[in-house]
């Protein structure tokens, strides 16, 4: 079954862009585009929504206010341009937070959270490439991209960019930074996995992701990062391999 999706953004663009995005993947169906808050109040009213993507800053009544005001509401993705919303968002236990302009790639990843897949197994419907109104940003990286972890209670914001590895510990992971002190984090690494962005990191075995622009040294059976040699597990060689063009 399809999930349900609700636009509501206050900028016509905005719901353009992401309308687009959605009609590109399968298991995704728009039943509505509101441009404020109480539009959507209305609409929820009267029929099932699975999934919100909701914008913040917006006439009449904020998206954070918006969402607090229902009893019971469906899942939640916040679309905004700005930065400083971000820990309201993890207060209100939204799926994700993204920030315009919103690239294509970090579209599928917040999606990937809401259907319990990985990000490359989300089926797409992509147009041909001269009539895509997306391709720029599907291919543009991100700058200075940045995550936030909650550790010793607070929020604490991580670059993708100065991530060496990141290390399964059970229940828990350690994610290993070229700035600061390992960061251990109550956190399913499949769940990191798909917040990475996937051109930049690899999974090397079921404890390991490494950053591969900081890969040093390299064999069948083990990576060197920042001096430390971290294996590549059984299943994961062929995958490694091809990432890595090399034989094993």
């Amino acid at each position: 079954m399809n999930l349900r999706c609700l636009l509501i953004d206050d900028e016509p663009h905005a719901v353009e862009i992401i309308e687009s995005y959605i009609e590109m993947v399968d298991g995704l169906e728009i039943v509505g585009k509101c441009h404020n808050a109480v539009q959507a109040f209305s609409l929820l009213q009267s029929m099932p929504v699975d999934l919100l993507f909701l914008d913040i800053k917006m006439p009449k009544l904020t998206g954070t206010d918006f969402l607090r005001s229902l009893r019971n509401p469906p899942k939640v993705i916040f679309t905004t341009a700005y930065r400083e919303y971000a820990l309201d968002g993890f207060d209100l236990d939204v799926v994700d937070y993204l920030l315009k302009p919103i690239p294509f790639e970090r579209f599928l990843r917040a999606v990937s959270k809401v259907m319990h897949l990985e990000p490359q197994a989300v089926s797409l419907q992509l147009t041909e490439p001269d009539q895509s109104p997306v391709e720029k940003e599907l291919v543009s990286p991100e700058r200075g991209s940045f995550l936030y972890f909650r550790a010793d209670r607070k929020m604490v914001k991580v670059y993708t960019k100065d991530i060496l590895y990141v290390e399964s510990l059970k229940d828990y992971i350690k994610i290993i930074t070229t700035t600061a002190k390992p960061l251990v984090v109550k956190q399913a690494i499949s769940s990191v996995e798909s917040m990475l962005p996937n051109r930049d990191f690899l999974r090397i075995h079921r404890s390991y992701i490494v950053a591969i622009d900081k890969i040093s040294a390299w064999s069948p059976s083990h990576i060197e990062i920042a001096g430390q040699e971290l294996p590549i597990g059984r299943l994961h060689q062929k995958e490694v391999g091809r990432a890595l063009k090399m034989e094993v």
